[in-house]
């Protein structure tokens, strides 16, 4: 059995404080051939825009890396390990790997990411529609017997299927759940989960990150309490891990650092409530909610293509394109709220992320 992978005590706690993590995208050439240039240059990009960790493998990552016929899953997870190995960083710097797929499958690759250096697995859950809480509790202990696992709550309109408080309860007494990513895109669900976790007695040792899109903002400065037999508990959901925040990086850094900053003074909220707006408005551009989701990879592309980073929107599925009208959408919201964008920082740096 390969030896468990642990986190260090910095990269624990950085976890627990609150870390930008984004989502890696998967860049292509125009015949649907790994760039393998603007793959790292991507990597480079979150690394200086002062991300605390990548996710690599992941949706946005295009799940069709791990079909045969590209090949591409261990191969774009070592090119990211690569990057942050050769960046010699001081800070805490957090290597996720994207799980999925059944018990086996999970399994290996897990054990690829190992083999790579990857620190903690995001376990999804997509794709198991069939199966009962009890049989992906079994699989998610598999896999934390492995690695560190980060939970990922997945909205059902794109894979995922809704969970009860049992289970959530149940998956935070698994010894080796560091976080749980809350992605339901639904306020009853994220309530759920923090508040099984608030009722485990690892409450303490889970972080909570938001996956939730449309309320990135509100999620990040939000105090939850719960009564636990007696006992009030308070727990809060600290960073994120975001296709959102694969585009526009070094601004969601700065950011996260200033709601750290603002979370003990109220009064500031309400300026923050108008931001949350402005970031789901942002956000439904780049994800494409109105066409059911449709174009939310190719979204991500196009903001990295007109930054420079990628040099087209395409993806290894050919159906899968930008949506009537989301090109406009991404006009509008660099014309309505050109604050949210870190065009300025990717030029300055784009010719160093893209030499060889």
């Amino acid at each position: 059995m390969t030896q468990r992978r642990e986190l260090s005590n910095e990269q624990r706690i950085a976890l627990h404080e609150g870390l930008v993590i984004p989502a890696h995208p998967l860049a292509l050439t125009a015949d649907r051939q790994l760039d393998e240039q603007s793959q790292r240059a991507l990597t480079r990009y979150y690394i200086d825009s002062g991300s605390g960790g990548i996710a690599v493998g992941v949706h946005s990552t295009q799940f069709e890396i791990r079909d045969p016929k590209y090949n591409l899953y261990e191969k774009v997870l070592r090119m990211a390990a690569e990057e942050v190995d050769r960046a010699g960083l001081t800070r805490p710097f957090i290597k996720v790997a994207g799980i999925c797929g059944p018990t086996e499958q999970a399994e290996q690759e897990t054990d690829i990411a190992i083999s790579l250096g990857y620190d903690a697995a995001l376990l999804s859950m997509g794709g198991l529609i069939g199966w009962t809480e009890a049989q992906i509790l079994e699989r998610t202990a598999r896999i934390a017997e492995k690695m560190p696992v980060i939970g990922f709550y997945l909205q059902p309109s794109v894979g995922g299927k809704v969970y009860s408080f049992d289970f959530w309860k149940q998956f935070a007494n698994i010894p080796g759940i560091i976080a749980i990513k809350m992605a339901p895109f639904n306020r009853y669900q994220t309530i759920d989960v923090v508040r099984a976790v608030c009722y485990s007695e690892r409450r303490d040792e889970i972080a909570l990150y938001t996956g939730n899109d449309d309320n990135i903002i509100t999620d990040l400065l939000t105090v939850y309490n719960f009564q636990v037999e007696g006992k009030n508990i308070e727990k809060r959901i600290v960073g994120g891990l975001l296709g959102h925040w694969a585009v526009w990086t070094q601004k969601a850094v700065e950011l996260l650092d200033e709601i750290k900053g603002i979370r003990m003074n109220p009064t500031l909220a309400s300026e923050w409530l108008t931001r949350n707006i402005e970031v789901t408005e942002a956000n439904a551009a780049f994800f494409d909610p109105a066409n059911g989701f449709a174009g939310c990879i190719p979204g991500i592309h196009e903001v990295l293509r007109r930054q420079g980073l990628m040099k087209g929107t395409w993806c290894l599925n050919p159906h899968e394109e930008l949506s009537p009208g989301q090109t406009e959408e991404i006009d509008r919201m660099y014309k309505d709220y050109p604050h949210l964008n870190d065009d300025a920082f990717v030029k300055a740096n784009l010719s160093d992320w893209l030499a060889e």
